[in-house]
């Protein structure tokens, strides 16, 4: 009989409250060793605290959270040797150069010069640093000081990586290479938390969450949350899509209606209401040009839906339940 190895990261009833302010509200979550899991939200929505919470930088008000088999609470040292924390603002020291820093960080963790050597090596090869050894720090580009902020957090062979919104502001091909650059090191078995705002990059996790408000909405794969949904989706188009979306809007059984280009993106409840009941009272108001095709969602409308749905009290499924990546 196989055994099941424990999750790289489990948080039970975790909650951090700043005054009045809940950040982050019973975060039940377990991540899969070797798997890259996205934690995604608008700012505010509690990501930046729930990975300070996860490294050990804040305490929780309630709850527990385990990371590499270790409580944060009774083994903070265990776990920041086990961890590599990406902040958004990571210290780089821009009068360095990229060699430079990549010392001084080695220096920090501890690291023998013979280590480090052939160690900065493989990674400068890695991400295509090499190049920029000789570099300034403040003289990369966004895309390469974000490179060179992951090889510094790398320096002391972390199995977990928490990474803050790393490619936030970072052009598309600095994006691309970053993404290629933690593929390879989750196929090398290291574990990833990604904290981001961009809907595309969810799309490339094994999981997401999706978080609002501080609560987790929904957890699942990128595919599932898409298609799982017991809401139905449908492409809105007409001439006059102004007052049609004002009307939808404030109809009964419309969960969200947002627009996508030149359609909107339409989710109904089909318990409470139908395309068809839709259609007429619009053809009532002079709006019958109109035309409803149903759609697969993108994750984007997804979670737009959810949280209308977050918004309006509604159960959003089971959250925190674990949820398999096969």
């Amino acid at each position: 009989m196989s055994v099941q190895s424990a999750p790289a990261i489990e948080t039970s009833n975790l909650s951090r409250r700043f005054d009045a302010v809940t950040a982050v509200d019973r975060l039940n979550l377990q991540v899969t060793e070797g798997e890259i899991f996205g934690l995604v939200g608008p700012d505010g929505a509690g990501k930046t605290t729930t990975l300070r919470l996860l490294s050990g930088l804040l305490d929780p008000s309630e709850g527990q959270v385990t990371v590499a088999g270790y409580d944060v609470a009774r083994d903070p040292d265990k776990v920041k040797d086990s961890i590599g924390y990406m902040a958004q603002r990571f210290g780089l020291y821009n009068d360095l150069t990229t060699e430079e820093n990549m010392i001084f960080y080695s220096d920090l963790f501890g690291i023998s010069r013979s280590e480090r050597d052939g160690l900065m090596e493989r990674l400068l090869k890695m991400t295509r640093m090499a190049p920029f050894r000789g570099r300034e720090a403040g003289k990369l580009s966004g895309g390469m000081k974000q490179k060179l902020a992951l090889m510094c957090t790398l320096l002391h062979h972390p199995k977990i990586l928490l990474l803050d919104e790393p490619t936030n502001g970072v052009d598309p091909v600095s994006r691309r290479d970053f993404w290629a650059i933690l593929y390879q090191l989750v196929k090398d078995g290291m574990t990833v938390v990604i904290a981001t705002a961009y809907l595309d990059e969810a799309e490339r996790c094994n999981r997401v969450g999706l978080m609002h408000q501080g609560r987790l909405i929904r957890c699942d794969r990128p595919d599932a949350l898409r298609t799982h949904m017991d809401e139905l989706c449908y492409e809105v188009r007409s001439d006059n899509l102004r007052p049609i979306h004002e009307v939808l809007r404030q109809s009964h059984g419309v969960v969200s209606v947002e627009p996508a280009g030149a359609t909107l993106h339409l989710f109904i409840a089909p318990a409470e209401t139908s395309c068809e009941v839709l259609y007429r009272m619009l053809e009532q108001k002079g709006l019958g040009a109109v035309s409803f095709n149903r759609i697969v969602p993108t994750l984007e409308d997804t979670f737009i839906a959810l949280i209308r749905k977050a918004g309006r009290g509604e159960v959003i499924g089971s959250a925190a339940s674990p949820i398999s990546r096969e």
